[in-house]
């Protein structure tokens, strides 16, 4: 009686398993490390407060932060709070001594008022911006500049202004003024480096996914599939989710803009030219077949 056969070894999985986690532990280990280098940086851009001005003990300190900027518009907002320090103020600055008038650069669209011995409350103005378009998004610069001058009771003060930025969406480069006496900046302003690896991230999802496409097209037709519905419905799919998927880029970019132009339009044209080739392949296939059985 012939011995029975040797039931085969199982095969160890381990080292095959550890080939791919570990890339793949390194690689998210890397990818988290350069994640959380940039956001720092980030924070620490946008934590960052500027001073431009008089130093002296009598004083107005005029702290100005951007709240938020509108491309579409050509404009941002600038929230201010006004403190008087030394015989100029009151309440420890919560109030001026003497009638208050803050003067501004003729980018800002207006100038501030306040009554003397009233509290200062935070006020919003407008900033119009120059030297930029929002369809170059998300590559737009933006430059302006924001100036401050106080009267106090009819006569000029010192003024120290403190700037800094709040809007997520952009980063500003500030330009001090040559003499540090004066209490004024240059403002430079492009996406921040979140939204603008977002949009870059967009593009070349944009790509890839009409490229995938074009792959299974290309695959249905050399291979005479006939009408695949599920792939049809695949990229029939694809093409209304890539517009809806545009629409979600930060800051409202129009139609029209950069991304448009580097990936979205041309994305959605390869999309939908090959739905059309696969559909009309697809249908002469199954005719074909169709009259093969008839005959």
């Amino acid at each position: 009686m012939a011995p029975p056969p040797h039931s085969p070894r199982p095969r160890r999985s381990g080292p095959s398993i550890l080939l791919v986690l570990v890339p793949l532990a390194v690689l998210i280990l890397v990818a988290v490390s350069v994640g959380s280098w940039l956001q720092y940086t980030e924070r620490q851009a946008k934590d960052t407060v500027y001073t431009a001005g008089s130093r002296a003990a009598d004083r107005v300190d005029v702290e100005a932060a951007v709240q938020s900027v509108d491309a579409a518009a050509g404009e941002l907002v600038l929230r201010v709070r006004v403190s008087p320090r030394g015989a100029l103020g009151e309440e420890g600055g919560a109030a001026p001594v003497a009638d208050l008038s803050l003067r501004t650069s003729a980018a800002t669209l207006s100038d501030l008022e306040f009554e003397a011995h009233e509290r200062l409350a935070p006020k919003d103005v407008r900033v119009a911006m120059t030297g930029g378009s929002i369809s170059d998004y998300p590559f737009d610069t933006y430059d302006t500049d924001v100036e401050f001058a106080a009267v106090l009771g009819g006569k000029p003060v010192p003024v120290r202004m403190l700037f800094s930025n709040a809007d997520p969406l952009f980063s500003v480069s500030v330009t001090p003024p040559p003499s540090g006496r004066a209490a004024v900046v240059a403002l430079k302003l492009s996406r921040s480096g979140s939204l603008l690896v977002f949009a870059v991230f967009m593009m070349v999802a944009m790509w890839a996914l009409a490229s995938s496409v074009l792959l299974g097209a290309w695959y249905l037709t050399t291979r005479r599939q006939g009408l695949v519905w599920p792939a049809l419905a695949w990229m029939a799919a694809t093409l209304f989710a890539l517009a809806a998927f545009r629409n979600t880029a930060p800051g409202t970019p129009p139609i029209g803009c950069v991304m448009d132009w580097f990936a979205f339009f041309w994305a959605e044209a390869v999309i939908a030219l090959c739905l059309i080739v696969v559909v009309t392949f697809g249908i002469r296939t199954a005719l074909r077949a169709a009259d093969a059985q008839l005959a």
